[in-house]
């Protein structure tokens, strides 16, 4: 490479606020910094050997060549006219609308570094295909290298002629002090011997557990996945940082308090709980075993505590420490329904960024839970992405699975932040079925590869560990749990009797409400959990009729303020003793802390009545209270299939309890019965596991697990119309299986309501605020005020003229006030008419 002279600097951004300008060569070395501080997270383990090794190199590399397409003629004058810096008038002014996105920078970084490394040996392929598919994707996604039809598009991409990619101009003009940084790293450095190990490393790793080969190349891709995330957010920090100066102490780079602070922390709010009950000296017992494990090695463990049981605060403490015991960045807690990442980050928030401690609020604990930003962002909204830069998150399982999966670059964005970090997965049972083995592999790549720690948190721990290792099952033993008597400590904290109220003909919702008066008035407050929302409805109509005292309803049409102040009402209404009815959802379930005299629960999977069990005579106060399970007589749950399957392998179990309890070791919601459960009902979907996808997604028939690995189909017909296999070292299809993925069944977008006064009043500060750091903060904030809508409701929403863009093509939303019910949250036409259908 010989640089030359040109007559401009190259740009990369000009700013519009003052139009400063930053230069592309200051541009390629900050992100190539920045990129190679995320990429030097990974913490490959030693095997046979083989000593870990620093993708430090790597990242940097990947900084400096991203945007390298950006020197060519064609792009800046494409730049320069787009931001006023050439006059229309002059002989190099291009239509930049007509050209935006036109103008190829990517391929030519991709270009050189496949150039660069492909020259030694399979291995080098390996290699320069790893970084040249991050630089060619930077905008993108990851893109495909094997079509799913069996088209070789990594080829097809790298041999883009030069008056399309620009490679041989670039170099021409590229800055000496690019140049020379990658003739250092590349010619001079340890770039392919690192690699080299890494590669080894996992290979190794996979062939000694004597694992196939589908395992190996579906971790080399969450490999690629991992730089990738680390180049992203790079290019996104340091563009958004230059484009807002003043934004930039918002973002903290890991300088974070030290885990020594937050344990004091802490421990001093532990210090202040009272033995009042039995139950507590368990959950006071809980939390040492969770202290003492803290200090073992990392890996992969267990923490199976029934319902009641403190694991919110156990995991915290088994957390912090052993973030502090191995050098840990941070704390990532991932929890299937916003209602729990409501009520959990409020308490841990009160013990870490307690008030007058000079901690500013946020950063610390950082929640990130809707989807207020679509899939396909705007440059402004990308600005405001959050990339979890804060040392204890919460987040939901859909915003983890999409990080690791998803499309595009904004869930992915993160990935490389879950490396070297303790990762809490919170109700580890309700990792969606279809993507268990996606999971299991995700996870122990995080283990072995990224120094990370993870926890599976339940009380009815499913069997990751037992499904087809082929495939990829989660790599614990028994060994692993961190409760050293798991049944002893479920015998010990058993307070409630689950009563199986099978009627031929199902019961109907009139009967249902007089079970439900009946328990109200033997047990003071009563807690029915159904599992669609329109039943929860109509039922909440037919008992605000027939029973006596406060009713309440909660469901995921509520705003996450709305449902915790909803839940405070009924806790101090639980706590003074006042009768008490609620109709929920199952988002009630997972580790929400309310504690009814009774439960009614519509029949569903036996790890979801374990988890509306544990709503019962949550502390003790009772000697032993009811659990009631019920089949209703009208329920629409066809389209639900995990409700459904799930539904009918508990009615098989309990069914078997009738028969042979003992069997059951007498308890229906224990270790035994959850084992033989989840062997029902996991062997029964074993075909599902890998993520089927059909051909309107992936062209054929096929699964997410083949397409991020082999990619076997797509092999065999290249190989059948070309004679020979493909030429790659890398065949995933990266864009069509992130493209087809879904963590829930359908995408939602968060649409931000006007619920109370706050929520009103948010709603128009956004809408009048034009700086993106200012929008930043409220955007934080705006998670407490937002509602996850599907495709089908958000058009019905747009139709009605119903909700309203915030700012210019920012691609947020907010609702008007008529459409949300201050009893039933958001609605599909004017919340008036609603109440008065329902109430």
């Amino acid at each position: 490479m010989q640089p030359t002279e040109t007559r401009h600097p190259s740009i990369a951004h000009r700013r519009e606020a003052d139009g400063t300008i930053q230069t592309l060569e200051r541009h390629l070395l900050a992100v190539g910094q920045l990129s190679a501080r995320n990429a030097a997270k990974l913490k490959l383990i030693a095997v046979d050997g083989i000593h870990p090794a620093n993708l430090q190199g790597a990242g940097e590399v990947l900084g400096l060549l991203h945007d390298l397409g950006k020197y060519s003629k064609a792009f800046q004058d494409y730049l320069r006219s787009a931001v006023g810096l050439i006059d229309q008038d002059a002989d190099d002014f291009v239509d930049a609308k007509q050209l935006c996105g036109r103008v190829d920078h990517s391929t030519a970084g991709a270009q050189f570094v496949w150039r660069k490394l492909s020259k030694a040996g399979s291995l080098g392929q390996l290699f320069g295909q790893m970084l040249a598919v991050c630089i060619a994707s930077h905008h993108s996604g990851l893109i495909d290298c094997l079509t799913p039809e069996g088209g070789d598009n990594f080829t097809r991409r790298i041999n883009k002629a030069e008056h399309s990619a620009h490679l041989e101009e670039a170099l021409a003009k590229i800055d000496a002090s690019v140049s020379n940084r990658l003739s250092e790293l590349i010619d001079g450095g340890n770039l392919a011997d690192d690699l080299q190990k890494i590669a080894g490393s996992i290979v190794k790793l996979e062939h000694q557990s004597g694992k196939s080969n589908q395992i190996v190349q579906f971790k080399l891709g969450l490999l690629v996945r991992f730089l990738f995330s680390g180049l992203i957010d790079a290019d996104r920090v340091d563009s958004a940082d230059f484009e807002r100066p003043h934004a930039r102490h918002l973002r903290q780079h890991g300088q974070y308090r030290r885990w020594e602070d937050l344990i004091v922390l802490l421990e001093l709010h532990l210090t202040s709980f009272t033995d009042t009950n039995p139950v507590d000296a368990l959950r006071r017992e809980v939390s040492e075993h969770c202290r003492l494990a803290a200090e073992r090695k990392q890996g992969m463990f267990t923490l199976t505590v029934p319902t009641g049981g403190g694991k919110t605060l156990a995991s915290l403490r088994f957390a912090l420490h052993h973030a502090q015991q191995h050098g840990l960045d941070r704390v990532i807690y991932v929890i299937p329904f916003t209602s729990i990442i409501d009520q959990n980050a409020d308490v841990v928030r009160g013990i870490l960024e307690p008030a007058g401690a000079g901690i500013e609020s946020g950063s610390i604990v950082l929640e990130h839970h809707s989807n207020l930003t679509p899939d396909e962002q705007t440059w402004r909204a990308k600005i405001l992405s959050e990339n979890w830069d804060a040392p204890v998150i919460y987040t939901t399982s859909v915003q983890l699975l999409e990080t690791l999966f998803g499309p595009g670059t904004r869930g992915a964005r993160r990935m490389h932040q879950l490396a070297n970090a303790v990762l809490i997965f919170d109700e580890a049972q309700t990792v969606p079925l279809r993507c268990i083995h996606l999971f299991n592999n995700a996870i122990n790549f995080l283990v072995e590869h990224c120094g990370s720690s993870v926890v599976l948190c339940t009380a009815t721990q499913p069997l990751l560990n037992a499904v087809d290792p082929q495939k990829g099952s989660a790599r614990f033993q028994s060994a692993n749990e961190i409760i050293p008597d798991v049944p002893r400590l479920f015998a010990a904290l058993k307070r409630t009797e689950v009563f199986h109220r099978h009627q031929a003909g199902g019961w109907t919702d009139e009967e249902v409400a007089a079970l439900v008066a009946e328990e109200i008035a033997d047990s003071g407050s009563c807690l029915v959990i159904v599992n669609t929302r329109r039943a929860a409805l109509t039922l909440y109509q037919i008992c605000a009729q027939r029973v006596e005292g406060a009713i309440y309803h909660l469901s995921t049409l509520m705003c996450p303020e709305h449902r915790r102040q909803v839940l405070t009402k009924i806790r101090n209404r639980l706590i003074d003793g006042l009768r008490t009815l609620c109709i929920s959802t199952q988002l009630i379930e997972s580790g929400v802390d309310v504690d009814f005299g009774a439960v009614i629960r519509h029949v569903a999977g036996m790890d979801s009545i374990a988890q509306a069990a544990g709503r019962c005579n949550r502390n003790g106060r009772r000697a032993i209270s009811r659990v009631q399970v019920i089949n209703p007589a009208d329920e629409r749950i066809d389209r639900l299939i995990d409700i459904r399957e799930g539904r009918n392998v508990a009615q098989r179990v309990l069914d078997e309890f009738e028969r042979n309890r003992h069997a059951f070791d007498g308890d229906l919601l224990g270790p035994a019965a959850m084992t033989k459960y989840f062997d029902y009902y996991f062997a029964q979907r074993a075909r599902e596991m890998v993520y089927p996808v059909s051909p309107d997604a992936a062209m054929r028939d096929d699964s997410l697990l083949n397409l991020l690995a082999e990619n076997r189909l797509a092999a065999h017909d290249y190989t059948q119309h070309r004679g020979s296999a493909p030429p790659l070292q890398l065949r995933q299809a990266f864009m069509t299986a992130a493209k087809a993925f879904r963590a829930i069944d359908a995408p939602t977008q968060g649409v931000i309501v006007p619920y109370g006064v706050e929520g009103e009043e948010l709603v128009a500060q956004l809408c009048g605020s034009f700086k993106p750091e200012l929008q930043f903060d409220l955007l934080r904030r705006a998670q407490r005020f937002s509602v996850n809508v599907f495709p089908s409701v958000f058009d019905v929403l747009q139709r009605a003229d119903a909700i309203h863009e915030i700012g210019d093509g920012i691609g947020i939303y907010h609702l008007r006030p008529e459409y949300y019910s201050q009893e039933f949250g958001l609605s599909e036409t004017p919340a008036s008419s609603m109440e008065t259908l329902y109430v």
